[in-house]
């Protein structure tokens, strides 16, 4: 009996023991709770952000392509004839005029032969002479008079024939230009149609490049054309639209524009791809601003406009807006904002919408980067 008791104590007093535990924990997960709720329901404190301002700006409007860089004049320089190389006179690279020998097959046969022609044609020159002589004196007859004529015509003929045969051996170049890298050697055996050099004439240079068909109206002959290529990143090459195709590429649907460029320095060479701009001949105003005030996305983009709640306080809200050209780092705006509007300018992943903000200083890059934009353009119309 005595030991049930003892045995029942010891039970009474461990589930004492636990009650007091748990009450603890559950107690101390309360006060938890407590302090959690206590600190979500203080409002969020404001998020530090930069802002930059919605300026305008004098753009000049300007359509964007990729192009391709192409000599004015380019051939590959091949012989008409076979033979042996006899002569080199050119190094590869060189400038050379029209003209000017490129190099010699052997045509020692050739001259001979010529010089052989020649002698008959001489020949029946004289004979020819003679024979009008005669003829007015009844001395010939006409039928002989016609034969001498015919052979003089022929024997003519024949040195003529010789003479351009001679000539397709000396291979000169068609243009003035700039050779490539020679490909024939000193006493090599060229058959017919065999690559010498390449020749391109490099001032002024043609660009070729492709625009949509809906901007059709936007391009004329005498429109000024930026380009830029990566072998110079920081220069700007200026030229001029020379001629608009006068159909449209109907698998691509658009337009082929050819532009040309100075080229006096021999910068730009056929191949080279470019980045082109043709501009409008004139200006307009549009809205600007910096790059990283705007976040695109697929479902549209948009910045955070700083404005102001019931309360007075500075809140940063969600605006859709529709970019236009870019100009570096400088977007243009074409919808949505107001000239004046202020927006975040960086750390936009940070912000929701409706979030509170604390504007620490107006972005000093942005501005800078708006300012530059605008002289810049400024600059290029």
């Amino acid at each position: 009996m005595l030991g049930a008791w003892k045995t029942t104590k010891r039970m009474v007093v461990m589930l004492i023991l636990l009650a007091l535990v748990l009450g603890a924990i559950f107690g101390w997960k309360f006060w938890q709770m407590q302090k959690m709720q206590e600190q979500m329901s203080q409002p969020e404190p404001p998020i530090k952000v930069e802002a930059t301002q919605l300026k305008a700006a004098t753009w000049r409007p300007e359509i964007k392509a990729v192009g391709s860089l192409r000599a004015i004049n380019g051939v590959e320089v091949a012989n008409e004839v076979a033979g042996v190389v006899s002569q080199i006179d050119f190094e590869s690279g060189d400038q050379v005029k029209k003209g000017d020998l490129l190099i010699q097959i052997e045509d020692s046969v050739d001259r001979a032969a010529l010089a052989a022609a020649q002698a008959r044609a001489d020949l029946a020159q004289e004979t020819f002479n003679r024979f009008s002589n005669l003829i007015k004196q009844n001395a010939v007859s006409r039928s002989q008079y016609d034969e001498a004529r015919s052979n003089r015509q022929a024997t003519q003929a024949e040195v003529e024939e010789l003479r351009a045969q001679l000539n397709k051996k000396a291979i000169r170049a068609p243009f003035d230009g700039v050779v490539g890298l020679r490909r024939v050697d000193l006493g090599q055996y060229i058959a017919v149609g065999t690559p010498i050099v390449d020749l391109n004439m490099l001032e002024p240079i043609y660009v070729d490049y492709s625009v949509p068909e809906r901007l059709l109206t936007e391009l004329a002959p005498g429109r000024q054309v930026e380009i830029s290529v990566a072998a110079y990143p920081e220069q700007v090459f200026a030229g001029e639209v020379m001629a608009i195709s006068p159909s449209i590429n109907q698998s691509s649907r658009t337009l082929d524009v050819r532009a040309q460029l100075p080229n006096d320095e021999q910068l730009l060479r056929p191949g080279m791809f470019a980045d082109v701009r043709s501009l409008a001949p004139e200006e307009k105003k549009v809205l600007t601003l910096p790059r990283t005030a705007l976040s695109f996305n697929t479902y549209g983009n948009f910045v955070f406009l700083i404005t102001e709640n019931e309360n007075g306080e500075q809140i940063a809200k969600r605006v859709s807006v529709t970019t236009g050209n870019t100009r570096g780092n400088i977007v243009e705006i074409t919808d949505g904002l107001q000239q004046g509007d202020r927006v975040v300018a960086t750390g936009l992943l940070r912000l929701r919408d409706g979030q509170r903000v604390e504007i620490q200083q107006d972005s000093a890059q942005g501005e800078k980067n708006q300012e530059s934009g605008a002289q810049g353009e400024e600059a290029t119309g």
